[in-house]
Parts: structure tokens; sequence; C-alpha cells
């Protein structure tokens, strides 16, 4: 385990600022953390808001993640009041989280960790807890005692799996009491508690302890799972991929009978060589390495084996059939193992594995599927390494049940930001780099969406992706290269999207070209050149949507951007206004067609967009002008003034509509026009 300590930096904090320090430090290894697990604390000498003096316990806030950990994230309590628990004999859960609110000194602070207790009856200055996977590979083993004895002596201590929460807490502080020289205590199937008079020193037992177990894995290994007794693998990058985009639609179909989810893929050479493993069948359904997955993986993945084929009906009958006895195990593990009062959670899996294609991880956005892919990758490692050195071992059903229902594990869940509207869509928008199209991208992002960018403009669109998944701090926009014209490029982007969400919800048309001249002087290049854009190019990308949304079965959407030239033309502007009028009857029919499989379709008709908008280069501008019969820096209080409500038509009103249409706001509108252009009488509806 490399040593991440930067004396340079760590010399210079202190106190809370010395806690983050090292808890980032620790959060960065992956081998080191899960999301969201393992916690950390430091006792510091401050002052009340009476200005006394007293010892602080600055715990990790419930339901943070270390890598990212700020200051705002800890929570402090008065130690003294905590440590005077350490004489009870017993205290239940609900009892010792309402004691431990009453002992928090800042009401604004963070739900403290449900550890707390743990990081209060231990003296050292800085604890930390981690689940790294070295040592949980070793903890979950036949005989975990016997082999956490033979690699570290007496001067360990392991402490039987028992849930967090004061009897751990009790147990962890007497098992310090009896041997003070400890330098560690694992935690069975749980990880790894080491400790120090400093930050720096806590985690450096860390990294010492950590390493000791890579050496003995190392050293003692016989074939791990995935490099040996591996099924013959005769399937080329491309043909897994093809059949894994096949795939992805009717997964995320079958799986989102209740609630939608997104669902990200993974065929890495780890993953595929677990995956392709003869063992890992039976390895995969043994259970987690730790319940404190359970949020995210629920205790097994499905292994999912299917047919040699092609065929999606076969395809899927066969997952539906998968997923049904999935669904039925996993409920009559609950009705079996469950304690009065618990409620069914969602019984689809969060994982699914399947031979020669890889890794399915769900979520209800790509954040939550990436944490399941986390999650289950150290799962991997972990089943890897422990049937290497023994035979691997996880909790018993009932443990599993208890921890996964249990109520203070699923208060985390309480703690996540309630759902927008358009969280659990994909939406694929056209023209994404524009004017227009980053609006629209913007909006449906803020309302919650996944949204695939796509443009010509490789370049553009990737920097207006990465812009904004820097600005929300989250990975929920997807750049993809397509040009609409062509109709391989379109095939391609599409299966990209699907190998990245799983699917598609929202289309949004929003590619668009203008050309000016009159009939007359109209080139045939750029006749061809808009019906290629405005009009082929929008049933290229239709016709994907709808073989998607066919495959999902869950219905769909699809919003053309057009114009108001489609009903009120304007001379000099045949080619666009004749492509977008192809493009608008093409919406007609699809609303029709659409409507058999619950696909709406709808169209926004706007004016004209001057601001940012591509769409009114100069030459275009003075070619309008010039038909007008206006001096060109008179074209945009033109187009104002000729609209009834005298206003200007901005990018971010067609969002809006956009928006509307796209949500469940509309759900019983299809075939529609809605106008953005201020109202111009040529142009309303009939």
């Amino acid at each position: 385990m490399k040593n991440r300590w930067d004396a340079t930096v760590a010399d210079k904090l202190e106190g809370l600022d010395a806690l983050v320090y090292a808890t980032r430090t620790i959060g960065k290894e992956p081998d080191l953390v899960l999301w969201g697990g393992g916690n950390s604390s430091a006792k510091v000498m401050e002052k009340d808001h009476l200005g006394r003096d007293l010892c602080v316990l600055w715990v990790k806030g419930s339901g943070s993640d270390m890598k990212t950990m700020t200051a705002k994230q800890f929570t402090p309590l008065r130690l003294d009041e905590l440590v005077a628990l350490a004489g009870r004999r017993e205290m239940a859960d609900d009892e010792m989280v309402a004691y431990q609110s009453r002992c928090v000194m800042d009401p604004a602070a963070p739900k403290p960790s449900i550890e707390t207790l743990l990081h209060a009856f231990i003296p050292a200055a800085h604890i930390y807890h981690t689940h790294a996977d070295s040592i949980c590979a070793l903890t979950d083993t036949s005989d975990s005692v016997k082999l956490i004895r033979r690699v570290y002596g007496d001067d360990v201590a392991l402490i039987p799996y028992t849930r967090p929460g004061f009897k751990l807490a009790i147990m962890a502080a007497q098992a310090y009491q009896r041997n003070p020289a400890l330098r560690a205590i694992i935690l069975d199937k749980h990880g790894l508690v080491t400790w120090g008079d400093t930050a720096q020193a806590a985690y450096l037992a860390t990294i010492r302890m950590v390493s000791e177990a890579e050496r003995f894995i190392r050293r003692h290994a016989k074939a791990r799972v995935g490099e040996s007794s591996g099924r013959v693998v005769k399937i080329s990058t491309k043909e897994r991929r093809a059949r894994a985009a096949l795939l992805l639609p009717i997964l995320r179909g079958a799986m989102s009978r209740g609630k939608r989810v997104l669902i990200t893929y993974d065929d890495n050479a780890s993953t595929l060589a677990f995956v392709n493993d003869r063992r890992a069948r039976i390895l995969s359904q043994i259970g987690p390495f730790t319940p404190d997955h359970l949020l995210y993986t629920k205790p097994k993945p499905l292994f999912l084996e299917l047919p040699d084929t092609r065929n999606p009906q076969q395809i899927e009958q066969v997952v539906q059939r998968a997923v049904a006895k999935y669904r039925k195990a996993y409920i009559d593990y609950v009705e079996h193992f469950k304690t009065p009062g618990v409620v069914l959670l969602d019984p689809h899996p969060r994982v699914v594995l399947v031979p020669y294609l890889g890794m399915f991880t769900l979520g209800k956005d790509r954040r939550a599927a990436g944490i399941a892919h986390d999650l289950y990758s150290h799962t991997m490692r972990v089943i890897r390494h422990a049937s290497a050195v023994d035979s691997y071992k996880s909790l018993s059903p009932k443990e599993l049940c208890d921890f996964e229902y249990w109520p203070l594990e699923n208060f985390k869940l309480t703690l996540l930001p309630s759902e927008k509207q358009l969280s659990r869509h994909v939406a694929l928008v056209t023209g994404a780099a524009g004017a227009i199209g980053r609006a629209i991208t913007t909006r449906l992002l803020a309302e919650g969406a996944t949204v695939i960018l796509t443009d010509i403009n490789e370049s553009k669109v990737r920097d207006l992706s990465d812009e904004l998944n820097r600005r929300s701090g989250q990975d929920n926009s997807v750049a993809i290269p397509m040009d609409v014209r062509d109709e391989a490029s379109v095939r391609e982007a599409f299966r990209k999207a699907v190998l990245s969400c799983g699917g598609l919800d929202i289309l949004v048309s929003n590619a668009g070209i203008a050309r000016s001249a009159q009939v007359d002087q109209l080139s045939i290049e750029d006749w061809r050149e808009s019906f290629a854009v405005n009009a082929t190019g929008h049933f290229l990308v239709c016709r994907e949507a709808m073989r998607v949304f066919k495959q999902q079965g869950l219905g769909g959407n699809i919003v053309a951007v057009s114009t108001k030239n489609v009903l009120a033309p304007g001379k000099g502007f045949g080619a666009y206004s004749a492509s977008k009028a192809a493009q608008a009857q093409l919406a007609r029919v699809l609303a029709i067609e659409g409507a058999e499989v619950g696909v709406r379709v709808n169209m926004v008709n706007p004016d004209a967009v001057f601001e940012g908008s591509g769409l009114w280069s100069r030459e275009i501008r003075q070619e309008r002008a010039k038909s007008y019969g206006i001096p060109v820096e008179q074209i945009e209080n033109y187009c104002i003034g000729r609209n009834l409500l005298k206003v200007k038509i901005l990018a971010e009103d067609v969002a809006e509509a956009v928006l509307f249409l796209a949500s469940e706001r509309s759900a019983k509108t299809t075939g529609a026009i809605i106008p953005v252009d201020g109202g111009i009488r040529e142009a309303f509806p009939r």
C-alpha cells in the first residue's frame, strides 16, 4: 500500500484541518475505502460557546464520502458526555442515536456516524476505520480467526461480526483495555480500526496493516478467481459491445417496472476475467464482503447466462425469466428473515454479471449506478483474494437481512435529496453545442435528467459536457459526437448512448441548419444539405430512438424543435421552410405510430433566436434582412416587432417549452405544436 502522506502539506495543519487532510488522503486510495463507507475522528481541545475548555470529538458525518470530505461534513460532539456511556451494559439503537444528537455542539452539523461511540471509547487522539480490500479478504474466509492470527500475531484483536452501534463500541473498547499495546482492531466482515497520537501516526498504522495483508496474500495465494478455470472466450470487443448494446434496453425495461433505472456497463479485463471464471456463478451468490454494500448492491448480484444469439425476442424471454426468478428469491429471503414491521424495498438486483459480456450496474442515475459499480468491483477483488488464501465466506442470510433492513442503515436513504421531475430519465439532445441545444441540455439537467449531448462539433460538445458536469459536481451529462446526416454515425452514437446509460426516455431532435436564398437562386447543394440535416437527420435519430423505446417497453418521448416557418414560411427561406415542414410532418406520423407503444411526439416552433445561435450567421442575417428590405443591423428588432407581444425570443424560452413536453406535465399530449414566437398571427397552429 503506497504511503500518500505529504508532510509538506500536513505539517501545517492542526485539529479539524488535519483530520480533513487525513480523511481525504485515505479516501483517495480505492483499496482502502468503499464509497460512503469508513469513518474517521480526532479529539481536539476547544472552547465551547461560553468560552470553556473542553475536549471535542470531531467525527465523520453519516453518509459522507471520505474521498471528498470537507470540514462541514464532520460533526463536533462533547467527548466527556459520550465517554460517560462506557459504563453501561446495553443501549438500544434509537436511544443511542438520540443521546448522540444531544451531545452535538453545532445544531447545523450532520448526523454523526453510527460508529461514533467506537471512536469515543478508544482513547487515542486520532482513529480511522477503513474497509481495506486486503483486510476484508482475510476476514471473509472460512477461518478468519486463524488467518488473522497467522498474519498479525497477538498484537491485533479480531472482534466477531457485530452490527455497528453500542455493542460493537463496547467490544472494541474492551479489546483495547485488555491490551493497550494493540496495534489495531479488525472487525470481522467489516474492516480495520487503527489509531495514533497524531493524524500521521494513525494514517501510517493503516498503511502498515494493509501492506502486511497484501504481502501475505501475494505470498500464499493459490489460483485466484479470474486467473484460472476460465471459460473459453471467442468474442471480439466489437461483438461484445454490440451484444451489450442489444441487451441493455431489454434489461432496463425488465428492471424498470416499478421505477426507472439507469444502467452502466463495464467490460474491463478484470471484470471479464471474473465473470468468465466457472466459479463465479457460485462465488458471486455467497454474499457481499461487508454489509455496508447492501443499500447499493443488494445481497447478491443477478448472474445472467444468455443464449448465443442476437435475437431480441429470445434474449428478452431469458432476461424476463431471470429477473422474475431473482425478484421471487429476494422477496422470499426478506419474508423469511425480516423482523416485524419491515417494508419490502425494491426487489430488483443492482448488479448483473453476464459471462462474456461483463458487469451491468443499476441506479437512479449515473452516480448511483457508478457507486454500485465501484462497490462490486471491490467485491470481485475481495472474492479473488479470499478464495486464493482460503475459501470465501460472507455473513449469513439472517445477518444480511437484519443489516439491510436495519432502521439506522436505511436512515441514510432519508438523507438523499428528493427526486426531481426528470430523475431516472435519459435524454438525448441533437445539436447540443448550439445556443438552443445548450439551453435545452442545461434545463433538462436541472430537472434531474441524465443527458446525452450530441453534435457534429466534437470538441465543442465535449467542452460543454465537461463544463456542465463540473458546475453541477455530478457526471450526469455524456458527450457523443454525431453527424445526423450520416446513418452510420447516428447508429454508432445511439449505441454509445445505450452503453453509457442503459437506454433512452427522451429524444430532443434539435439539430438544424438554415440556407437563405430565393428559389430561383437556390443551389442544389444548399437544398440537399437542408434536407439532409433538417429532414433526413430528424428521420434517422427518431428511427433509432423508436427502436430503443420499443426494446425497453417503457414508452418514450420525442420533442422536435421545429420553426414558425413550418406554418408561416417567408420568402428567401424555401429550403429551410420545406425541410422543416418535412420534419414536422414526420413528427405527426410518429405521434400516430408511437401512441401504440406509449411514445409521445410533439413539436416546439420557435421564431428567430439570435443570441449565441450558429443558425443566424452573418451571411444569414444579411440574406434575411435583404428579403425583408431592411438594413442588416435592424434584423433583430424587426423580428421582435412582428410578434404580438413585442418580445425577444431566447434559447431559454425554447428550453422551457421543451421541458414541458418532455415531462409528465404534458402526459396526455401528443401530436401538438407549441409556438415560442411571441405570437405571430399567420403562425398560429390550426
